[in-house]
C-alpha cells in the first residue's frame, strides 16, 4: 500500500514538471514495459528506443496527466501503440524487401530468360541462312510469314510437291544442326511458336 502511495506521489509530483518524479517512475516502469515489450515483439531489437519515446511521451504530456489511478493504463497504452507502430514498421519494411528481392530475381530471370533465347534465335537464323536460296526463301515463308502451301505455290509459282520438299529439306538440315549443337528440343519451339 505505501509503494502505490509513493508512486501516486510521483505521478502527481510529474504533473508538476518534477524531473526526479520521472526518474523514480522510469526506474519502477521500465523493467515492466520491457518485459511487455519483449512478449509483444518477440525481440529485444529496438526496444530501448520505444521505451525511451514512451517515457519521452508521458514528459512531454506531463500535464494532461489528470489522475494517478490511470498512470498505469495510460503508460501501457502508449507503449502498446509505439510496438504496434513498430510492428507495422517492421512488416511494410519486410514486404518491401521481399518485394525488391522478388523483383529483382524475376527480372535477372527474364533478362537471361530473354538473352538466351535471341541468342538461340539468332543461331537458328544462321543455320536457316544457310540453306540453299529457294528452300530458304520457302521455309521462311511457311515458317516466319506463316503461309500455307497453297499461298507459297501462288507467290513463288512452284508445285505443292516442291513446296513439300523445300520445308521439309529445310526442317532436316535444321534439326542435323541443332542436334550438333545439342539444342534439338528447340526446334520443335522454333517451328511452332
Amino acid at each position: 500500500m505505501e509503494k502505490k502511495n509513493n508512486l501516486d506521489r510521483e505521478i502527481n509530483e510529474l504533473t508538476n514538471s518534477n524531473e526526479s518524479s520521472l526518474e523514480v517512475l522510469f526506474n519502477y516502469y521500465y523493467p515492466r514495459l520491457y518485459h511487455f515489450s519483449k512478449s509483444f515483439l518477440k525481440i529485444e531489437t529496438g526496444i530501448d528506443d520505444i521505451l525511451q519515446e514512451v517515457f519521452l511521451k508521458v514528459w512531454q504530456n506531463r500535464k494532461k496527466i489528470t489522475s494517478a489511478s490511470t498512470f498505469n493504463a495510460y503508460i501501457f497504452t502508449i507503449t502498446r501503440n509505439l510496438l504496434l507502430n513498430e510492428l507495422r514498421s517492421r512488416l511494410n519494411n519486410q514486404k518491401v524487401k521481399d518485394k525488391i528481392q522478388q523483383l529483382s530475381v524475376a527480372k535477372e530471370y527474364e533478362f537471361f530468360e530473354e538473352v538466351e533465347y535471341n541468342d538461340l534465335k539468332a543461331k537458328i537464323e544462321e543455320i536457316v541462312d544457310e540453306l540453299p536460296e529457294r528452300r530458304k526463301e520457302v521455309f521462311i515463308l511457311s515458317r516466319k510469314e506463316g503461309l500455307s502451301h497453297k499461298e507459297i505455290t501462288e507467290r513463288l509459282g512452284i508445285s505443292p510437291k516442291t513446296v513439300e520438299f523445300h520445308i521439309s529439306q529445310s526442317i532436316s538440315y535444321l534439326k542435323s544442326k541443332l542436334e550438333e549443337l545439342g539444342l534439338i528440343a528447340l526446334l520443335y519451339f522454333y517451328l511452332f511458336f
